[in-house]
Formats: C-alpha cells, sequence, structure tokens
C-alpha cells in the first residue's frame, strides 16, 4: 500500500521547511521513527522521523527545496493488504493519523467500518508534530463513507445520484481550497479518494513548481512531467514557458536562455543570486520589524579590562574551572545579570497591545551567536541564578548547539536581554539592533592592549569597548548610563562584584 507523508507542522507557528539532507533514498526500508530528512525551519534544523514502516518509493522535494507545511514529502510502500480485505495493523502514528491518503481501493471501507465500530476508542499517541485533531475524526470518516458509494457497482437512483454527484463536487472544492491555501493541514484524504472516483486527478508536483507555473501564468494540465512518477519538476515548467514564447515564425531560431549571472552584456557585472530563506528570512524580518518599531538608543564606555583578563588568567590553574570555558564573555554575562538587578528597567518588555511594560523577574540571557545559516539567539534560562562556572558551561553548550545547526525553539524563545560578541572578529564598537521584545543588547568589543592612563601614569592596559542599545520607551538616557557604568565598573574590578550581589 503506498501512503503519501505530507510535511507535518513543527509546532512553530510556521509554514514551510527546507529540505536540508535526506537520510534516505529510494528503495530504502525505513522503520517507525527512523530519521528520514533533517528540514530547516526559520529556527533551527529539526530531524524528521517517519511514522511508517515500509520501503520509500518516492522523494517528492530535492535537498535545498522549500516545501510547504501539508505537501507532499515522501512516498512509502507500507505492504498490501491481507487475504482477507483489511489493511495490515500499524502504528497508531501511521499515515492514517497524519491525513496521508487512503488506498483507493473497497477496502476503504472495510477500515471505515472497523473505526467507527469503537467510537470511544482512546487514540494512541503521536509523534511530535503529526496528526490530525481529534473534532476532525468524525467529520473525516463521514465524507470517507459518502465517497466509498461511487465505488459499489450499482446503478444509483436518479436521487442518488443527483446525491453522490453534489458530494463528489463539494469534495472536489474542498481539495482545490486546500490546494491553494498555506495551512498546516495535510489534504483531506476525501479530497483524493473525489478525485479519482470522477476520473480526474490533479497533476502532481511540488508547491514551488505549481507557484511558478502561476507566475508564468501556465496550466499544469498541460505539462508533461519528467520526473519520477510523472512529477513535474521546475525544468518541466520553464521549458513549457520557452515553448509557448518561441516566435511563430520558423526561419527565426530561438536565442538560448542567458543567466542573470553570466555578465555576458557589455559593461554588465557578473552577480550570484542567493534565495532568502530559512534562519537568514526570519532574522531579516525580526531585525526590520525592530529597527523601525523600537526607538533605539546607542551609548559606547571604553573600560580598563586588566584586571579581569588577570582573573580569567588565574582561573585556568584553578582546579574547580578545569576544562572549562571560561571567557571575557563570560565575565561579562556575569556582570549584565548582576547590573540589571540594579537597573530592572532593562530587563523588560513593551507590550504595545496591552499598553503595559512587562518587567521580569529573572534573567533569560541571550548570546548572538553566528553560524552558517545565520544569526541566531538562543538564550540561558534563569542566568541570574547561576554562579561563573555554570554560567561558562551554559554558553558554551548554547554556542556549540548553534552552530551544529540543532538548536531547539524552547532556546530560542523567551530571551528578556541579550549579548552579543563582536570582539571575535576584531571590532571594537556597533550599534546593535535590538532583539524584538526585549529592551537592551550589550555588544563586546575586542580586547586590544593600548596606552591608557593609570594611577597618575600612561601604561599599556588592556581595554575594551562597550555599545549598550536599549528602547528609549523603556530604558531613560540616565537609565541606560547607569546600566552601563555597573557592567563597567564589574570589568575594571572584578571585585566589585561582591558589592552588587
Amino acid at each position: 500500500m503506498i501512503r503519501d507523508f505530507p510535511l507535518p507542522d513543527l509546532g512553530e507557528g510556521l509554514t514551510e521547511s527546507e529540505i536540508v539532507a535526506w537520510r534516505v533514498g529510494v528503495g530504502d526500508r525505513v522503520e517507525l521513527n527512523q530519521i528520514i530528512a533533517d528540514v530547516e525551519t526559520a529556527k533551527a534544523v529539526v530531524e524528521l522521523p517517519s511514522p511508517y514502516t515500509g520501503v520509500i518509493t518516492a522523494l517528492h522535494a530535492a535537498e535545498g527545496e522549500t516545501v510547504d507545511v501539508g505537501a507532499p514529502l515522501f512516498s512509502c510502500d507500507t505492504g498490501a493488504a491481507d487475504a482477507s480485505g483489511t489493511e495490515p495493523a500499524e502504528d497508531p502514528s501511521s499515515a492514517e493519523s497524519v491525513g496521508a491518503r487512503p488506498e483507493e481501493s473497497p477496502s476503504a471501507g472495510a477500515e471505515d467500518g472497523a473505526a467507527d465500530a469503537a467510537p470511544d476508542a482512546a487514540p494512541g499517541p503521536n509523534l511530535v508534530g503529526y496528526g490530525a485533531s481529534a473534532d476532525s475524526a468524525p467529520q473525516r470518516r463521514a465524507r470517507r463513507a459518502s465517497l466509498t458509494a461511487d465505488l459499489v457497482p450499482e446503478v444509483p437512483s436518479a436521487p442518488e445520484a443527483m446525491n453522490t454527484e453534489a458530494m463528489n463536487t463539494e469534495a472536489t472544492n474542498t481539495e482545490a481550497t486546500n490546494t491553494e491555501a498555506t495551512s498546516a493541514a495535510a489534504p483531506s484524504p476525501a479530497a483524493f479518494e473525489s478525485a479519482a472516483a470522477v476520473g480526474a486527478e490533479r497533476p502532481r508536483s511540488t508547491p514551488p513548481v505549481r507557484k511558478l507555473a502561476r507566475d508564468l501564468g501556465l496550466e499544469l494540465d498541460g505539462i508533461v512531467g519528467t520526473g519520477e512518477r510523472g512529477l513535474i519538476t521546475r525544468d518541466d515548467v520553464e521549458r513549457a514557458a520557452s515553448e509557448v514564447s518561441l516566435p511563430e515564425s520558423a526561419d527565426v531560431a530561438p536565442a538560448s536562455p542567458t543567466s542573470p549571472s553570466s555578465g555576458s552584456e557589455p559593461g554588465s557585472a557578473a552577480e550570484t543570486r542567493i534565495p532568502i530563506k530559512g534562519v537568514r528570512k526570519h532574522t531579516a524580518a525580526a531585525m526590520v520589524r525592530s529597527a523601525f518599531t523600537a526607538p533605539h538608543v546607542t551609548e559606547f564606555l571604553t573600560v580598563d579590562v586588566t584586571a579581569t583578563m588577570e582573573l580569567l588568567r588565574s582561573l585556568r590553574n584553578d582546579r574547580e574551572f578545569a576544562g572549562r570555558k571560561v571567557t571575557p564573555l563570560t565575565v561579562v554575562a556575569k556582570a549584565v545579570c548582576l547590573a540589571a538587578r540594579r537597573t530592572p528597567e532593562v530587563n523588560s518588555r513593551w507590550e504595545e497591545e496591552s499598553q503595559e511594560i512587562v518587567r521580569f523577574a529573572g534573567v533569560n540571557l541571550g548570546i548572538a551567536a553566528a553560524t552558517e545559516r545565520g544569526l541566531v539567539v538562543p538564550n540561558v534560562k534563569a542566568a541570574e541564578r547561576m554562579p561563573l562556572g555554570e554560567l561558562a558551561d551554559a554558553i558554551a553548550a548554547l554556542a556549540d548547539t548553534a552552530r551544529a545547526g540543532r538548536t531547539s525553539p524552547a532556546d530560542l524563545t523567551g530571551g528578556t536581554i541579550s549579548i552579543t560578541n563582536i570582539g571575535v572578529f576584531g571590532i571594537d564598537a556597533g550599534t546593535p539592533i535590538l532583539n524584538p521584545g526585549e529592551a537592551a543588547i550589550l555588544a563586546m568589543g575586542a580586547v586590544r592592549r593600548q596606552p591608557w592612563e593609570h594611577r597618575g601614569e600612561i601604561a599599556l592596559r588592556e581595554l575594551m569597548t562597550l555599545s549598550l542599545s536599549f528602547d528609549h520607551r523603556l530604558v531613560d538616557g540616565a537609565q541606560g548610563s547607569r546600566f552601563l557604568a555597573d557592567v563597567g565598573a564589574i570589568l575594571r574590578e572584578p571585585g566589585r562584584a561582591l558589592t552588587m550581589a
């Protein structure tokens, strides 16, 4: 039995995901919950498990392609029905629970009868992100039961024929609506069965290809698919578009398409086009929203951090910190937590709908991390409660997970104030943009040995510039300055932390 697996809603309110890598190929046998693909949402890379046991018969998207939630991702042969006409037993989290279409055979009616016989039976556990709601199950069974009549080789009476035709029309309309809508639900099984009953099936293609065809004004019905199992590919659509635009005169040969990046025209510069998607797309939208919503103010402070650097060097020989990555970022993080206690305005949020300022009791400290997929800001929950060593471990774990692209959605939400370390790139200062929903972000610059006044004399000291951006709706200039001065005081004299605890 061939089942199509639609891309599930991953529980983040997202409408699409990009295929990063396939873990299986056509012809491979997969087991229940085996990882089949890595998909990238707007926040992180997620491992997608299989809800079936069977053999992969088709992959409906290539690596790097973006797939809408609810669109077919792969097809799996789960085995044939037994001699009695009933389907083999499957795990409760099988394709039926994720909205995959059933086999178009009279055995579907037997399956429905078994389902209706025990309406009060508790459903089995589903995989995370899979499964239709319980409320939709009776409606789905009712639709499918009504459409089963089309498969019975009986000639209905005139009124019955009219009713059947009406139901088929309604189901077909439902299919069209589900196809066009960008929703988290998979296409209805009734829609697939209805299309088969009336002898018409929508051409198979992926959402990006359908969108391309719409943009070019083409109908998929007139395009022959050259992909696997007749799948209409992007090349098929582009080929059809070029044939439509061919000149009518046979004496004129069509010009070969020229890539925009070829730079073949005189005086044109070569260019590379990179699709905006995934983490970078999400970050861009968030930064634009933040920059044009919160009135940003940035203040700068250059600090003599020689004492902090000496402290870090001494901790290398401390048995308690053996194997721990304690860096200037760790000390700055601790200083931010202590200073936020004295100036709670920087650890708050502006709530537009309720016209309230929400002040947080604890610090969920965001740490900006540059990754190959773009900028992410995971946060350390309850950072203010952690001693220096524990805070160092938490920051190192977040950074490693972010670079591997495995940051969980929980780590990317709920931040209250953030730090970005631009010093690792050799930069001294900048004007960072606030993470949406936060009141302040601190940028720490590079540590440099420079001439500096020290105890009335000029000496080579280790200096760092701090850049604090804050939302002026929440933080006044005096409050922002006081917070920045407290952070600087701790870095200048780490012992000052004892007076702020």
